[in-house]
């Protein structure tokens, strides 16, 4: 098996562990990313097989609820039921205190409503994903309205990133579900998250950002020992 199978199996079968938290009855945040759909699938195949039923999926972007929609997950929105039992969901780093840096996928900003929104935030990445502190990996990604978007991206270079336009593979400015860009900031290392997060999410033009502070409540990570379950203490 190459290492890409590998890690795609542990990936599923961590996501397959994240699903068992699932109840019927449930309102589920369905999350973005390569080892969440392995638990939209596996969602999808427990109702389909009754072993669940009475189950309301939220999407975190649109090419989500598309694959829950063809897979017969029914689906519902904040506005209907505003609270969400459990989401599964990845993430792109994640630090010992279940921090996260998410916006990989570009759908950082309902990612982070439907995470505010839920009960149990469960995050399931491979081990390749854990990090000793954050930004050591990943830059964080920060959605920016059209208008103004390099004005953003030199205030956040004077904060003292390096600061990249994601673009789409034609070269075009990538655009997420809402319309907006997404600037890359490698912050290297960060030892004041909290000042780097209010900063953020203070500036007129950006929408926001991809740390997640405190959000996860359960981390499932996939490794080559096996399947470890991590909970933030209450």
């Amino acid at each position: 098996m190459s290492d890409t199978a590998q890690r795609d199996a542990l990936k599923r079968l961590a996501a397959e562990q994240a699903v068992t938290l699932v109840q019927s009855g449930m309102v589920v945040g369905l999350g973005v990313g390569s080892t969440a759909i392995f638990a939209i699938r596996r969602i999808a195949e427990l109702l389909a097989s009754g072993e669940l039923h009475d189950i309301v999926g939220i999407p975190c972007a649109l090419r989500v609820e598309e694959e829950a929609r063809r897979l017969g997950i029914p689906l519902t929105t904040l506005e209907e039921r505003a609270q969400v039992d459990v989401t599964i969901d990845g993430a792109d780093e994640v630090d010992p205190q279940l921090n996260l840096i998410k916006g990989g996928g570009a759908a950082l900003l309902r990612e982070k409503i439907v995470a505010q929104s839920s009960l149990r935030e469960v995050i399931v990445v491979d081990e390749a994903k854990l990090s000793p502190v954050l930004g050591t990996q990943w830059a964080i990604p920060v959605e920016v309205v059209r208008f103004g978007w390099g004005a953003q991206a030199r205030w956040i270079t004077s904060l003292g990133a390096e600061v990249t336009l994601r673009r789409q593979p034609d070269g075009e400015p990538l655009t997420t579900d809402q319309g907006n860009y997404i600037l890359d900031c490698n912050f290297g290392p960060i030892a004041d998250l909290t000042s780097v997060a209010t900063q953020l999410s203070l500036r007129t033009g950006i929408v926001d950002h991809g740390l997640f502070l405190g959000l996860a409540t359960d981390l499932i990570v996939a490794g080559a020992d096996g399947i470890r379950h991590i909970q933030r203490p209450a």
